[in-house]
């Protein structure tokens, strides 16, 4: 009996961090529809996007188990207004069909590079949020052309930038826990093969659970502007960040040198889940950072 209570209490930080994320999500619905959408045909998969607003493109990547309208519903209608915006959907995620070929941050940088040769978009400002964020760091590794500003929403290149209680969650995650969930409900409202659920579930569980690293080298490579934002309680490990950042040139005294042109914003009071949430704020330091 003590193993299996054991057992059950190391699954519930899992639990909560996933029924958190989809319960509070919900509520926040897209409130604009989009001005074309479609699936781009690219690495043997067809992916999703939305396109919204005119302008200097600006490209959104999702977090882990989410879609286009539930990470970001509540911005798309403001930042479309002086933006051409467009969202994507990763493998198996959202309209996006599942594919038996294995998730990895390569590929699925890749896939965001395909849709927008299918866009005929040469380079764009990318914001990607959680497991969107890993993939938008890829992509600005493999292809720096693509990517004019980058903005890291919550994310790293890095596994082990990460708490260890957060990595340790992905760890024991496992299908059968949510089954009856908000999230099994919100991938058979638009997943076009609702019997490819615990295929998918546990897929992703694979892919969150596989240590991960870019490499300090490589971003430190980077010649692009990049605006981190992060939650103080968002599971990053603060110390790793503010290594980050400075191999993107920050952490300096800026009364002594120019400023960066890379920027750190540390959101008090939030978690990983909360800060998506702060609508107002993400919008004030988008629009400041990508004008």
């Amino acid at each position: 009996m003590k193993s299996e209570t054991k057992g059950s209490d190391s699954l519930k930080p899992a639990l909560i961090i996933a029924l958190l994320f989809f319960t509070v999500f919900q509520s926040k619905g897209q409130q604009s529809k989009p001005a074309e959408s479609g699936y781009a045909p690219v690495n043997g998969i067809k992916v999703y996007y939305e396109v919204y607003g005119e302008g200097k493109p600006l490209v959104l990547l999702h977090g882990a188990f989410m879609n286009i309208a539930m990470n970001w519903g509540q911005l798309i209608p403001e930042l479309s207004k002086t933006r051409k915006v467009i969202a994507i959907e990763m493998q198996g995620h959202g309209h996006t069909q599942y594919s038996d070929r294995k998730l990895d941050l390569p590929d699925m940088a890749s896939d965001v590079e395909g849709v927008m040769n299918y866009l005929k978009v040469d380079s764009a400002d990318i914001v990607g949020y959680s497991m969107g964020g890993s993939v938008a760091y890829q992509l600005i590794i493999q292809s720096p052309k693509r990517v004019n500003k980058l903005v890291i929403i919550s994310s790293t290149y890095k596994s082990t930038g990460w708490l260890p209680q957060v990595t340790n969650a992905f760890k024991v995650m496992k299908p059968e826990l949510f089954a009856n969930s908000p999230m099994k409900a919100a991938y058979d409202a638009i997943a076009p093969d609702k019997t490819k659920w615990t295929k998918f579930t546990e897929q992703m569980f694979a892919f969150v659970a596989s240590p991960f690293d870019m490499g300090d080298s490589n971003i430190a490579k980077i010649t692009s502007p990049v605006l981190i934002i992060s939650g103080d309680n968002d599971g990053l490990d603060k110390i790793e960040l503010a290594k980050t950042y400075q191999l993107l040139g920050g952490g300096i005294s800026a009364d002594m040198a120019p400023m960066p042109k890379s920027h750190l914003a540390i959101v008090p009071s939030q978690g990983h889940v909360s800060l998506m949430m702060q609508t107002k704020i993400l919008l004030d330091y988008l629009e400041d950072f990508l004008k």
